[in-house]
């Protein structure tokens, strides 16, 4: 779809130059940054031909980590398809580009680590093994799905030595069933925790079939196939307590940037998508460093 092939080159653009800069009225920041965020989507309207029936925020201007460099998020909606992307904006309104800032004086491993919240989660596995991976998922996503069943392929050839910790992250503006299955996930999880994975197996083993109608019938079948309760489970299904913690998740998965799904995280290296084979590159990698370590010590 050319309007799909847009939204790729805009958030994949690495440097752009605004024809027109922002003036910054005097001793009003306020008005500057609206008059900066108007040129840049006018900017990026008139380079990929976005008509109106594109949504294209800006957001504000804000200060970066870099100096003479301000950042801003772009969201942009087409159709069914939204991607939001943070942006980088040079002070004299001159240069926009799009990309990722590391300080090479901290570890992004133990940043992304120290914020992802791993308690109160779904887990599989040994607590001690020595890789973790956290999957922010959207059960109505077809990507996660694919996640789901490389993760299935994957794990057995590890022998223990991986850990998976589920995390919900629905896209309600985009999946009408997602928020309904995850709190399907967390009652499962709140009743038995063996069971929360059985029920995820059958969601995305029959994602096809479930739909915005039928996903609390569906959803109470799969608990009642994985052993549960059934009163207990629909009682939980109905209740505040299990649409919150789908919010905590939620927002845990926000504070660290997540904004599509899957968004998975092996041992804090952040990975987007379901590349079976990339996800075999970083375990392995963080096993072989384990090994490494282990040989150090005895030495």
């Amino acid at each position: 779809m050319k309007t799909l092939a847009r939204l790729t080159a805009i958030l994949a653009a690495l440097l752009v130059v605004l024809t027109a800069r922002a003036q910054q009225p005097a001793g009003s920041a306020t008005a500057a940054s609206t008059q900066a965020q108007k040129s840049i989507e006018a900017y990026l309207r008139n380079l990929y031909a976005f008509g109106p029936d594109v949504k294209l925020i800006v957001g504000p201007l804000k200060e970066s980590p870099v100096e003479g460099m301000l950042e801003t998020n772009i969201d942009v909606t087409i159709g069914e398809n939204k991607e939001n992307a943070k942006f980088y904006v040079s002070k004299d309104g001159r240069f926009l580009f799009r990309g990722e800032l590391s300080d090479m004086t901290k570890d992004p491993l133990a940043d992304n680590l120290a914020q992802i919240r791993m308690t109160d989660a779904p887990a599989l596995g040994d607590p001690k093994a020595p890789v973790t991976i956290v999957e922010y998922s959207d059960f109505e996503c077809p990507v996660c799905r694919n996640l789901h069943d490389a993760l299935r392929s994957i794990l057995p050839n590890y022998g223990g030595k991986v850990r998976v910790i589920f995390k919900d992250f629905p896209i309600e503006q985009l999946h009408p069933w997602a928020r309904t299955a995850a709190i399907a996930g967390r009652c499962a999880y709140r009743q038995k925790p063996e069971a929360f994975w059985k029920v995820y197996d059958l969601i995305y083993d029959n994602q096809e079939i479930i739909s915005a109608g039928n996903a609390w019938t569906k959803m109470v079948d799969y608990a009642s196939q994985s052993g549960l309760e059934a009163e207990a489970f629909k009682s939980c299904m109905a209740s505040p307590e299990a649409g919150a913690a789908v919010n905590a998740s939620h927002a845990n998965g926000e504070k660290l940037e997540v904004n599509s799904t899957p968004t998975v995280f092996v041992n804090g290296r952040r990975m987007v998508g379901a590349d079976a084979h990339l996800i075999e590159q970083y375990i392995n990698y963080e096993l072989a460093k384990a090994g490494a370590n282990k040989s150090a010590e005895k030495r």
